[in-house]
């Protein structure tokens, strides 16, 4: 039996994922509602043998207190369109696309992706969300965001209406929708698109198990990411689902360097591109409290947060934990949540990296991983130039594509008509 393979897939992000990114001398932040910086990353992560190209979505500005915030990079553009787009640029790179159960329709969204997996040859994918953002409401003429609970049920039934859709004629009568009709397509060439799932909550944990083919998820720590691949799979059986087809991708930004010298260096320099305040709107966010009136340089007032009686998140009581044992200030947590935008990062040389990737892989903590650039797109060149040559001699990557599909990338099968899971 061979070596397990890394898979592979890039999270495009207006200026890249360091939130100070954008403001990288190399940046160009008037190129990023264009065509040309979509479709040259598309084609480098097709050079460098990726498996897809990921893009989020956003349904409502980031504010605070009303006003946006204007001192960090947009939001991703629609990311149907960003997909279609740039997916005649490539021949075999498979694309994701994020769109909303809370917000959308099944129809609407089956046809959009029937249509995207015929437009590229069978390499389109779904990103499910449920929408975590509570102002989203208020653009879609609702007073406020659905429960959670009650989102993901929501979520489960839109699902299983698109499966119907793109397998045949459906009759749907449901607890939130009732849908009649077939599409006017023919099925997908994947059968379904891929379909992804990003969510980290207890209810999403229990939702991927029911429907995720492919999770992005955001654990930093290999221990984490190892538990929580192992709790999605472990529920899977119970849905009537095979563990061994899920693949699981954590984020990871790598800030390389020809030295470890070179690569902290470059990371301290993308820290002093950050805006303060967009730090502390970000850690404000994070630990549901308000920050914005506490002198910035002064210590993170843990002791007010915790007074507060809010259900703190793990995340949340190390970084609190860690500010009371290293004395760090507001600005300085600001810095450590913004930065990573709470995923994983490794800074260090290429090599550096590749042990990373590996050791992750073979501890059983992922399939692989998808990968977020601090900024675009010289960091994504680096990290095809320099980290990819490492991982294909040392057997765990693709040289070459093997088959023309999303589903073939990721050794996943065509589903059968009517299969429910």
């Amino acid at each position: 039996m061979g070596r397990r393979q890394l898979h592979l897939g890039v999270f495009t992000y207006p200026g890249g994922h360091h939130i100070g990114g954008w403001r990288h001398p190399s940046a160009v932040p008037r190129a990023i509602l264009g065509y040309d910086y979509y479709a040259k990353m598309a084609v480098a992560a097709e050079r460098g043998k990726f498996d897809l190209l990921f893009v989020g979505d956003m349904l409502a500005a980031r504010e605070k207190d009303g006003r946006v915030i204007a001192q960090g990079a947009l939001n991703n553009i629609d990311s149907i369109s960003i997909t279609s787009a740039v997916s005649g640029a490539t021949e075999r790179l498979g694309f994701v696309a994020t769109l909303s159960t809370t917000y959308n329709e099944p129809f609407a969204i089956a046809e959009r992706f029937a249509s995207l997996d015929h437009i590229t040859g069978g390499r389109a994918g779904w990103n499910i969300i449920t929408t975590a953002n509570d102002d989203a409401a208020l653009n879609f003429s609702r007073k406020s965001h659905m429960e959670k609970s009650l989102r993901y049920q929501r979520a489960k039934e839109f699902v299983d209406i698109c499966k119907g859709l793109w397998d045949g004629e459906i009759d749907h009568r449901g607890q939130f929708f009732g849908v009649k009709g077939a599409l006017d397509l023919p099925r997908p060439p994947q059968g379904w698109p891929v379909l992804v799932q990003a969510g980290g909550s207890p209810a999403g944990l229990e939702f991927a198990a029911m429907v995720a083919e492919l999770i992005f998820a955001a654990q930093s720590k290999k221990e984490d990411a190892a538990r929580f691949r192992a709790a999605v799979k472990e529920r899977m059986p119970k849905y009537g689902r095979d563990p061994s087809l899920l693949k699981v991708l954590p984020g990871l930004m790598p800030i390389l360097g020809a030295t470890e010298k070179e690569a902290l260096d470059k990371e301290k320099m993308l820290n002093g591109l950050l805006h303060p305040a967009v730090g502390i709107w970000m850690l404000s966010e994070q630990m549901d409290f308000r920050l914005y009136d506490y002198p910035q340089d002064g210590p993170l007032p843990t002791a007010d947060i915790r007074e507060s009686g809010k259900d703190f998140t793990p995340r949340v009581v190390s970084l609190m934990e860690r500010a009371d044992r290293e004395g760090l200030s507001v600005r300085e947590c600001g810095t450590l949540v913004a930065a990573s935008r709470s995923h994983g990062s490794v800074v260090g040389t290429p090599e550096q990296v590749a042990d990373h990737m590996q050791l992750w892989l073979d501890e059983g903590a992922c399939d692989g991983f998808n990968v977020m650039p601090a900024y675009f797109q010289d960091e994504f060149d680096l990290f095809i130039d320099q980290v990819i040559p490492i991982l294909q001699r040392r057997g765990i990557y693709r040289k070459e594509y093997e088959g023309t599909t999303l589903r073939d990338h990721l050794g996943l099968p065509v589903p059968r008509r009517g299969q429910t899971g």
